[in-house]
This record gives structure tokens, C-alpha cells and sequence, in this order.
């Protein structure tokens, strides 16, 4: 009986281990996820509460990018540091920069935009490429991969058509943001923003910035004024002192707060919306 069961496991083919895949933040996270589904968990390099533009490498973080096998990430437009940490770290790991894969679209002063995750149909295409990277590398499970693919693109899709009847009103009212990272769901959504208080993620807003934010708010009449998740709010009070403009509510659209997890990429992006749209056309 034991050679029986011997020759039966010898006679019966590998199934190759899942890949062990590690992305930058929680926004891609959450669409891995959303394909790996039960096969795996896709670890994220930056924990909730940290803000990916400072992005600094931790000796943990090292060791996740020396295991992994597939690396997604945004791209070094959004975390110039772990580009050099890819190299160093992960020389046999595939890297997959997603804002290579979409087209991308410029900031006003110059240089490419890297929020592309704020735009469902980039998600929708980025959850067709982790399908068939992860296929690829585990053809196993491709069949898995594909099929959970399809069913977070179709959710998407009528989350997506929701948000477009919901944003309807909204198009033409003006308002402004606080940084200048919704130009993506601005294009898709065809809304009106005109003008962010931080126009660099990395810098604060200077004294002749806020003034002409000021100008911006007053002359285009802007219904309102957003606040970001981990960026501080101050500005935003004496910008619409006096004024009819309204304070929306804060927008968490890097994960600073929201942990990852499947089906997050798409409440994100629904929280982004109800927020827009609940402080431009309130009940």
C-alpha cells in the first residue's frame, strides 16, 4: 500500500507555490488582493498611517522586498526612494510599475502625475495586469486569477456607473482641493476642481501660495474647499473665513487611515465620491 501511495504522489504533477507578492501601498494592495484572492496575501510596504511621498525603508520592509517574487507598485513617480531600495533589494523579483501600463496624464507645471489609482478604469486595467502576472509566474491558479479579475472589474464597472449619475450635478460647480493629486478622477468624472492649496507633495504651501489660493477660492467662487487625511488642516479655515464656501469632508485617498483589504480600492474611491458630491449638492 505504501508503494501504491508513493508511486500515486510521484506519478502526480507539482503544484507550484503561490508567488509571494508585495506592493507599495494600500490602494494596490487592496486590488491584489481583489485577484489573489484566498490563494495568497499580497503584503503592502507602507502601513496605514504613513504617507507614501516619505517613503523610508525600514530593515522589515527590506526584508519583504528580498522574499518577494512579484513586486506591484505605483512607480517611482509616487515613491522615488524604493526605486533605488528595488534595485539593491529585489534584483530577482519581477517589479510591475503600474502607471507604465496606463496612459498617463501631466501636472499643470510639468512632470507626470502618479495618483492614476484615483481613476476606477486604470484600476480596472491594473486588476487585468496582476491577473495575468500572477497567471504568468503560477499557472496553476491562473484560472483563479482571471476569473476573480473579471468579477472586481465588473463591480467596479457598476460602482462606476453609480458614481456617474451621483456626480451628474456636480460637474459644473467649482471647488477647490488640498493637494493636487485628483487630476485623474477630475478627467473621468469631468468635475470642475480649480485649484489646489499644495501644488508639491513635498512642500508646504507658502505665504504667497495661500494668498493666491485665497484669489482662486474668491474669484472662482468655489462651493468648496476639501481637506486631506494627514495633511494639516489649518490652511483651510482662514482660506474660507468670511466666505460662503464649505469645508467638505476630509479625503483619505492614499490609505493614510484606511486599512487595505479586498474591496477597498472601490470604497475608497466611493468615499471620495459621496464626499464630493455630498458637500457640492448637500441634502
Amino acid at each position: 500500500m505504501r508503494l501504491i501511495a508513493l508511486l500515486i504522489l510521484l506519478a502526480t504533477p507539482a503544484i507550484a507555490d503561490v508567488p509571494k507578492v508585495v506592493t507599495d501601498f494600500g490602494p494596490v494592495q487592496s486590488l491584489v488582493m481583489d485577484v489573489m484572492g484566498d490563494l495568497g496575501l499580497p503584503q503592502a510596504l507602507l502601513p496605514t498611517g504613513s504617507d507614501p511621498h516619505d517613503f523610508q525603508l525600514r530593515p522589515s520592509q527590506a526584508d519583504l522586498l528580498s522574499n518577494a517574487d512579484i513586486i506591484f507598485w505605483i512607480g517611482p513617480q509616487l515613491m522615488p526612494a524604493l526605486g533605488d531600495a528595488l534595485t539593491a533589494l529585489a534584483p530577482k523579483a519581477q517589479t510591475i510599475a503600474l502607471l507604465q501600463t496606463t496612459p498617463v496624464r501631466a501636472f499643470a507645471e510639468g512632470g507626470a502625475d502618479p495618483h492614476a489609482w484615483l481613476d476606477p478604469a486604470n484600476g480596472k486595467a491594473w486588476l487585468g495586469t496582476i491577473a495575468e502576472t500572477l497567471a504568468a509566474r503560477d499557472p496553476d491558479h491562473a484560472a483563479t486569477y482571471r476569473a476573480n479579475a473579471v468579477a472586481a472589474q465588473d463591480n467596479l464597472t457598476t460602482l462606476d456607473g453609480g458614481w456617474q449619475a451621483l456626480l451628474t450635478q456636480s460637474r459644473p460647480k467649482p471647488f477647490v482641493a488640498y493637494h493636487d493629486a485628483l487630476g485623474y478622477f477630475t478627467d473621468h468624472f469631468h468635475l470642475t476642481m480649480i485649484g489646489a492649496i499644495e501644488l508639491s507633495d513635498a512642500t508646504p504651501p507658502s505665504a504667497a501660495r495661500l494668498s493666491q489660493i485665497q484669489d482662486i477660492i474668491t474669484s472662482g467662487r468655489a462651493v468648496c474647499v476639501f481637506p486631506e487625511t494627514g495633511r494639516d488642516p489649518k490652511f483651510i479655515a482662514a482660506l474660507t473665513e468670511g466666505l460662503p464656501t464649505r469645508i467638505g469632508a476630509p479625503q483619505d485617498i492614499e490609505f493614510i487611515t484606511t486599512k487595505s483589504g479586498p474591496g477597498q480600492y472601490g470604497r475608497m474611491l466611493d468615499a471620495l465620491v459621496q464626499g464630493l458630491s455630498g458637500c457640492l449638492n448637500p441634502p
